[in-house]
């Protein structure tokens, strides 16, 4: 008897410490889109980008909360939307139930965002530097600490406010945290133009962040 209970409270234990069990505990609120829209940087603006973060969140299980893209744009005449304005204040877990960040300052400062835990909806990890083909280019077109661009600069650094799969350029973060010198997951260089094959050509696929904002 006393054999078979230590059996059993070691598989409770196991249970608990497994990303299963981690996951339960804490509900998805962060990942990459698995796959982008495919028309480069066009993402039909900020409401086709938040719309396409839920409908994956759902497709994935994760059902009833507030998804926001992680992405700023830039408005002539006016302040433009920071991303870090728009994902709520955390705190933020991947599909496996690792903490990602406790808040936008520890996101924006010390965040959980590396090759490992930076995953899709479905749990998987993105492909980084090294892989082939490398997709570590994360749209956001954001600053490093998650603000707009504009009024500091008024380069295009959002495609158009994700728009143009033409013209312009997309600021991207590196999800892996390597490569050209920087490691920022939020705002690393700028893409050769807006098209899915101008992401492609700088390590990207037209991915991006998702966050819960609720």
């Amino acid at each position: 008897m006393k054999i078979t209970k230590t059996i059993a409270t070691a598989g409770m234990q196991l249970l608990m410490s497994s990303p299963l069990a981690a996951a339960q505990d804490h509900p998805m609120g962060f990942f990459i889109t698995s796959v982008g829209m495919g028309q480069g940087a066009n993402l039909g603006g900020l409401d086709g980008a938040d719309a396409y973060c839920t409908q994956l969140a759902e497709a994935a299980g994760t059902a009833g909360r507030t998804w926001r893209a992680y992405l700023s744009t830039q408005e002539e005449g006016k302040r433009g939307i920071s991303a870090r304005g728009r994902i709520g204040l955390g705190p933020w877990y991947n599909a496996r139930g690792e903490l990602i960040a406790s808040d936008l300052d520890e996101l924006h400062l010390n965040p959980n965002i590396v090759l490992r835990t930076a995953l899709d909806e479905n749990g998987n990890r993105v492909k980084g530097r090294g892989d082939q083909p490398n997709e570590h280019d994360i749209l956001t077109g954001s600053m490093h600490d998650g603000t707009a661009y504009f009024p500091r600069d008024t380069d295009d650094h959002t495609c158009s406010n994700w728009t143009s799969s033409g013209d312009g350029s997309a600021q991207v973060g590196h999800h892996d945290r390597h490569g050209g010198g920087n490691t920022s997951w939020s705002s690393a260089h700028g893409s050769r133009g807006c098209s899915q094959e101008n992401l492609q050509a700088t390590g990207g696929a037209g991915l991006f962040y998702c966050f819960a904002a609720d």
